[in-house]
């Protein structure tokens, strides 16, 4: 079975890495800032879940339409349009401060950082061979989850309240933009980009797409819940940002060993193997007897929580010509938004036990684990292909 290849197709990951960077650092800080910002701008507090959720929202329809501005302006400038979008929008809460402009500026956020993911996912991704797509997209993650944990710390640099934090955001957001508005070279090829028809997706291999949806679900509910199990539930909650941190770091350290392997190894098989170590991870959470365990154990369950979506991205585009590289990151992406948004919901039903959250994100992995397992030991039958163009 022979892998096409991107047709020669030829990019730098320099402006898509250094704008993501600094989108990443911009948009962590804003997650944090935005709920902690409430009482400055006399909005109340309960408005905090409404800006996650239609930020979502948002992020799951803007995976569904992302294609044709890429078609139109190329990589480039569709990059500096939608960093330029999110931009305005937190001008426009700044100006506005009404919970109605709010919330419609989050869900606009929450499309254009769809376009940003897009965009850059495609843009690594059209390499000429699948060990370099997933180095690249080991390094995308490692920039993405460490702009998140920079972002982090903005806080103890700008604070959270008055005007100057939110123009730190700005800051940043426009030393995003200016990545691909000044480094004119290096954008892929332009190509008449194709769209992935129906009779076509059900020979996308089922594993990557079960894997993004996987990833959304358990990382939707870290994101969202696990702060609070920790300050709440947790006998170490003053160690909160600590293991918040722990987490992230084991994602980002996990990106190079995942890449690696992938190249050498079964995806499918390997997914499976980081499910099993997150089950353990798992056990040691709920087992800990000090905070270095538990803080051993949250960088674990990070590791191999944020190693399934770009293992499973790249399985997805392995026999994918360049064409169709931005219809199949997008439909990924939307696997993934799906994950995000019922994980969150399917976690609160775990609730009534006092480790909830905990045994919910185990109970993912382990059937997730399963599945991937017998997934790996399965043969292709006799004349079936994947999707080739």
């Amino acid at each position: 079975m022979a892998t096409i290849t991107t047709k020669d197709v030829e990019n730098s990951i320099a402006t898509p890495v250094i704008g993501l960077t600094f989108f990443a650092i911009a948009s962590g800080f804003l997650m944090s800032l935005l709920p902690l910002s409430l009482p400055y701008f006399n909005l109340p507090q309960s408005l905090t879940p409404w800006l996650a959720s239609v930020f979502y929202f948002g992020l799951l329809l803007g995976a569904t339409c992302i294609q044709r501005f890429i078609k139109k302006l190329g990589h480039r400038r569709a990059l500096a349009l939608f960093l330029s979008l999110v931009a305005a929008t937190v001008l426009v809460m700044i100006a506005l401060p009404h919970q109605v402009t709010w919330l419609l500026a989050r869900f606009v956020a929450g499309m254009a950082v769809a376009g940003v993911f897009v965009v850059v996912e495609s843009w690594l991704l059209m390499a000429n061979c699948a060990k370099q797509r997933a180095k690249r997209l080991g390094i995308y993650m490692a920039a993405l989850y460490g702009g998140s944990a920079v972002g982090q710390l903005a806080i103890s640099v700008f604070g959270t309240q008055g005007l100057l934090p939110f123009c730190g955001v700005l800051t940043l957001l426009f030393a995003a933009t200016l990545a691909p508005l000044l480094i004119h070279k290096g954008q892929p090829n332009s190509l008449e980009q194709q769209s992935i028809s129906r009779k076509e997706v059900r020979y996308i291999n089922r594993p990557a797409i079960i894997g993004c949806i996987v990833s959304g679900l358990l990382l939707g509910p870290i994101y969202g819940l696990m702060p609070s199990y920790l300050t709440h539930v947790s006998q170490y909650g003053h160690y909160t940002g600590l293991l918040m941190a722990c987490i992230i770091v084991g994602g980002m350290a996990v990106q190079p060993i995942a890449s690696t392997l992938s190249t050498r190894m079964s995806k499918s098989l390997l997914m499976a193997l980081f499910c099993l170590l997150g089950c353990a991870a798992v056990l040691g959470i709920l087992e800990s007897t000090s905070v270095m365990m538990l803080a051993a154990s949250m960088a674990l369950l990070g590791a191999c929580s944020f190693a399934l979506y770009p293992i499973a991205i790249t399985l997805a585009c392995d026999h994918l010509p360049a064409e169709k590289m931005v219809s199949a990151t997008e439909m990924m992406l939307l696997c993934y938004s799906v994950g995000s948004v019922l994980g969150p919901l399917m976690a609160t039903t775990f609730t009534e036990a006092s480790n909830g959250l905990i045994v919910y994100l185990g109970v993912c992995l382990l059937a997730t684990s399963i599945y991937m397992l017998f997934k790996s030991a399965e043969t292709l039958p006799s004349g079936q292909k994947p999707i080739a163009g």
